[in-house]
């Protein structure tokens, strides 16, 4: 008997610039020529864009990459002074087409910031999750599919800045480059596995308007502030962050560039009692810190002698945190406990991770009041309210019913033993 011949995986190759050939659009007439090749499109654009997280202020668009498939990558430049008959005609016309793109939930927000809003969206990280594959990053996924390693030495660069070096735009170009031929494996590969309905159903539910719920007291968020205790202290940590985030919008720079987090916080936990005890503070750093020592200063005072104390804690909102389920409300710990295994199994038999079969705040929110009466149909109507899509319903509603009412039973049974 022979022995066969061992098969190994061929190697990645390094890929370092585009394969399609790249158009900077920066002005009227190159917007111009990329409206002139949108109109002959009438096959999926490949999308991305890039911020200046934590360099800017907010979450603004800078550069947009756009790929038309087997022609060019033309890389706009969204803060460039355009006619805006040309702009609105360009967010039309890219709005209009169908888009493949990486992780969208993180595009769309600065996306619908610029005024594009997609007509459908074709996501290739959320389709890779459905095929329960374990690392979803770009990258990760090119070099399983395509045996293609994306340079990505440019990933946390300040994309505000102009004009912008043309290593960066190379960068920026690979991100496209390489979405249809994913797109094409992915999909052969949701075939394959017969989630071709499910993906399709998740790709229409990003177009659905969702309310974004609007964080109470961003303050209390600050890194270190949990060990501060003390009223007058915490009344002082809001202050002088509503006067960092003032001065952020009021110069376009992300927050934590002028002070950070653990100056703010030291300041709040020593409280200095003059601006120049402040101001000689070695714990006190920052771009910002000395520069607009008058600012800080002020917000001290504020915090210190105003009589509008904020509350020690925050006041709930919504359904409890359920890591004080155990004590406080055990029925609801034991039906979640339940609840997850089920989803457990359910992630094992479906090869899809847990939190894309049910997300785990839908599954707190059943768990914590379940409907009453305890039916399949008030389970299903009460999920259809949560925007759960019908995929997930028939995946997990049975079963759900079924655990909801064992642990009621259950329930029941302690509440009448003796």
């Amino acid at each position: 008997m022979t022995d066969q011949p061992e098969i190994t995986e061929p190697e990645s190759v390094l890929l370092d610039k585009p394969r399609l050939p790249v158009s900077l659009v920066e002005d009227n007439s190159s917007l111009e020529t990329l409206l002139a090749e949108l109109s002959k499109v009438n096959s999926p654009i490949a999308l991305d864009a890039e911020r200046a997280s934590g360099f800017r202020y907010g979450q603004r668009a800078y550069l947009l990459q756009i790929a038309i498939e087997k022609s060019r990558i033309y890389l706009v430049d969204p803060v460039a002074d355009y006619n805006q008959d040309l702009w609105s005609r360009f967010l039309e016309s890219v709005g209009g087409l169908p888009w493949i793109i990486h992780a969208a939930s993180q595009d769309l927000p600065c996306l619908t910031e610029l005024g594009l809003t997609p007509s459908r969206i074709i996501d290739t990280e959320l389709a890779a999750r459905l095929l329960g594959l374990p690392r979803v990053a770009l990258g990760t996924l090119t070099e399983h599919y395509l045996k293609l390693k994306l340079a990505k030495e440019h990933s946390a660069v300040d994309w505000s800045e102009r004009p912008l070096p043309d290593n960066w735009l190379n960068y920026a170009a690979l991100d496209v480059d390489v979405l249809f031929e994913l797109w094409d494996m992915i999909e052969r590969d949701l075939g394959e596995s017969k989630k071709t309905t499910i993906a399709s159903a998740e790709f229409n539910f990003l177009l659905t308007p969702v309310a974004k719920v609007v964080k109470i007291d961003k303050w209390r968020s600050m890194t270190g502030l949990h060990e501060v205790k003390d009223q007058r202290a915490l009344t002082i940590a809001k202050h002088l962050w509503e006067a960092r985030e003032a001065l952020a919008l009021e110069k376009d720079v992300s927050p934590g560039r002028l002070v950070p987090d653990s100056s703010l916080v030291a300041v709040v936990k020593e409280v200095p009692r003059s601006r120049s005890e402040l101001a000689s503070m070695k714990s006190f750093a920052g771009r910002a810190s000395r520069t607009f020592i008058d600012t800080w200063w002020e917000a001290v005072e504020l915090g210190s002698n105003t009589k509008n104390l904020v509350e020690l804690r925050p006041k709930p909102t919504g359904i409890p945190n359920h890591r004080n389920w155990l004590q406080k409300f055990p029925d609801a710990h034991a039906r979640l406990v339940a609840s997850k295994e089920l989803l457990a199994i359910l992630s094992t038999e479906m090869a899809i991770p847990q939190e894309n079969i049910l997300s785990p705040e839908t599954l707190k929110q059943l768990c914590f009041e379940p409907p009453a009466p305890l039916t399949l149909s008030t389970l299903q109507d009460a999920m259809r309210v949560r925007l759960v899509r019908q995929w997930q319903i028939d995946a997990v509603a049975a079963g759900l019913v079924n655990t909801l009412a064992t642990q009621a039973k259950k329930e029941e049974e302690l509440n009448v033993l003796p």
